[in-house]
């Protein structure tokens, strides 16, 4: 009976992921994902929904455990071994670009007066991987579908601009294929808006910056653990403060249960591509899954957030997505010149 009440929730968010998918496959250039499309598809819905009650379950157990399962999977396409070699080059600049996305975001974050969930999904957003950084990072830290759906907002629309401004500047700056595809694989927020960038100032720079991209998703799994850990200490200074007792401490806030499981499950997938020779087709239809997944969940966010609850957050936290990924954008291109990559 309990699997009956999901079905509806399900259905509808994979219902609105193959429109989504269908939509993206239409573009002539892929400068919108579908995760994003179907997210924006999801909100609309839920303002014309008047009884949203026999979706409710199955919107939650999708943006929730479905997210987590699409997390996992997504392990697979990623060989560590390979992305480490890339890696090297990157490195330095990833590091750089990591501190300006958590540590500016936590300063602009406190001026602009946003909630500190709502300013790190922008900040991981904009410094790892756009929207699986934040599908990953936003059950590990309780986050309202309101707070993710604006991160992803924010970011993307970012990305929309790069996208022309990059291959611009970066030909006005004469950047290599090989400086660009550092840059852009850094700099740039979504993977879709990642390649678009990359292979629109030339092949190779293009799956340079793809690899540098993987690269940055590894960040993923110790960013998700240390969000887990600060989560877990303002929740017992949360409890300390209304004075719960230290049995009630115990039982509500143990390790078990607000560590990030479903991250071991993405490292060991990863590290089962890197030491076995997985055929390529698996690979890529596990990829394929992971993405639609995904795409689901996002939709299921969707339809949980209301745009009018979107309009009371004002602009704010798009000021905060500008904010930071320009100074990401700078970041990036200064430690390039310092090294010398330029």
């Amino acid at each position: 009976m309990k699997v009956l009440k999901l079905f509806p929730g399900i259905l509808l968010s994979i219902l609105i992921a193959f429109v989504a998918c269908f939509i993206e496959s239409l573009l002539p250039i892929h400068l919108i994902g579908s995760a994003v499309i179907a997210m924006f598809i999801g909100i609309i819905l839920n303002y014309f929904l008047k009884n949203t009650c026999v979706f409710e379950s199955g919107l939650k157990f999708t943006s929730k455990k479905i997210l987590k399962f699409a997390i996992i999977l997504l392990g697979l396409s990623l060989n560590i071994t390979t992305i480490l070699n890339v890696g090297k080059m990157s490195l330095m600049v990833m590091i750089f670009t990591l501190l300006t996305c958590f540590g500016g975001g936590f300063f602009i974050g406190k001026v602009l007066g946003l909630n500190w969930k709502l300013s790190n999904l922008i900040s991981a957003g904009t410094g790892i991987c756009g929207g699986s950084a934040i599908a990953a990072i936003a059950p590990t830290i309780d986050a309202d579908d309101n707070d993710v759906a604006y991160a992803m907002s924010a970011t993307f629309l970012f990305d929309m601009a790069m996208i022309v401004l990059f291959p611009i500047m970066g030909k006005a700056l004469g950047m290599s294929d090989e400086a660009f595809g550092i840059w852009a694989g850094t700099a740039v927020n979504d993977t879709s808006s990642v390649v678009a960038t990359g292979y629109a100032f030339s092949e190779a720079a293009g799956d340079f910056a793809t690899m540098v991209k993987l690269t940055r998703t590894l960040a993923i799994i110790p960013t998700v653990i240390t969000f887990a850990f600060i989560n877990l200490r303002l929740k017992r200074k949360e409890a300390i403060t209304n004075r719960k007792s230290t049995s009630e401490l115990k039982a509500k806030f143990s390790i078990k249960k607000v560590f990030p499981w479903f991250i071991l499950g993405f490292l060991g997938m990863a590290i089962v591509a890197s030491v076995f020779q997985i055929p390529t087709e698996v690979v890529s239809a596990t990829k394929t899954a992971s993405k639609f997944l995904m795409v689901s969940a996002l939709a299921a966010i969707g339809l949980n957030t209301s745009f009018g609850d979107l309009k009371k957050s004002g602009i704010r936290p798009m000021v905060h997505g500008f904010i930071i990924s320009a100074l990401v954008v700078i970041v990036a291109l200064l430690v390039e010149m310092a090294m010398g990559i330029v």
